[in-house]
């Protein structure tokens, strides 16, 4: 039987480990394509180069991949660059990562892993952004690769409704502590921001944005309550951001006053 095709991207640098990771594993189950940034991306939430020209270079990081491209934009782009001019057919799945740390909560609306999966979704290509809560440039992917292949295989064998794209979180825990997978809810949390007020030698203000994480749901069926209780999430994301229920309230008011 034919091979699935699937693109592989990420936000943190078609070099990071994680993104490595994820390529070992995607090898096992099909013909695999990369295109990711040729440099950290993180944060840009679905941002698109229109300011600017873009670039792709093909390289050759791993020798079973034929097809692997480094790109000068933000993940969003690195998705559309690759449907429309690189791969010639629509890929079977498109999958996002492994992030270097958390994308649940609120997380997924700044996420630009998950911006490049919700790329691939808006395509109608079956999508998964994937991410490991570790920080670390040096996080170890071993007991993540289990998973991602099991998410994965699903998906390419029931598919996914339109309008719908996955996203995993996967607790930076040994293997033994994982209790298993959770279909969950986005927890209703936030940032806190703060910003940090230095001055440069020559007198000039400036900022280092930081923030501290508030979780204010107590939900049992959440992100945030499976990652703490040693569960891999897994949360259907849909990209239509239409508030639907507000539709027949809001027709009751009087635009001509």
């Amino acid at each position: 039987m034919k091979k699935p095709l699937i693109l592989v991207t990420n936000d943190d640098g078609i070099t990071a480990p994680g993104i490595r990771a994820l390529i070992e594993v995607m090898k096992t189950i099909g013909d695999v394509v990369v295109v990711a940034p040729d440099s950290p991306q993180s944060g840009m939430g679905h941002a698109i180069t229109i300011n600017s020209t873009l670039h792709i270079h093909k390289i050759n990081i791993d020798d079973d991949i034929q097809r692997e491209y480094s790109c000068s934009g933000t993940p969003a782009d690195c998705v559309k660059i690759a449907v429309n001019e690189i791969l010639g057919r629509r890929p079977d799945l498109c999958v996002s990562g492994i992030n270097h740390g958390s994308n649940s909560s609120i997380n997924v609306i700044y996420s630009g892993t998950m911006s490049a999966a919700i790329e691939a979704g808006i395509e109608g290509i079956p999508a998964i952004g994937f991410s490991n809560l570790n920080h670390s440039w040096k996080a170890n992917f071993e007991v993540s690769k289990k998973y991602v292949k099991s998410i994965a295989e699903n998906v390419l064998k029931h598919g996914l409704e339109k309008g719908i794209v996955l996203n995993v979180n996967i607790p930076n825990l040994d293997e033994e502590d994982i209790k298993g997978v959770k279909i969950c809810r986005q927890a209703k949390a936030n940032w806190k921001e703060e910003f940090d007020k230095r001055q440069t030698p020559q007198g000039k203000d400036y900022y280092w944005l930081s923030g501290i994480f508030e979780n204010y749901d107590t939900g049992e069926d959440t992100d945030e309550w499976a990652l703490e209780n040693g569960y891999v999430s897994v949360v259907p994301v849909q990209f239509d951001l239409t508030a639907h229920q507000c539709i027949k309230k809001l027709n009751t008011w009087d635009f001509n006053e």
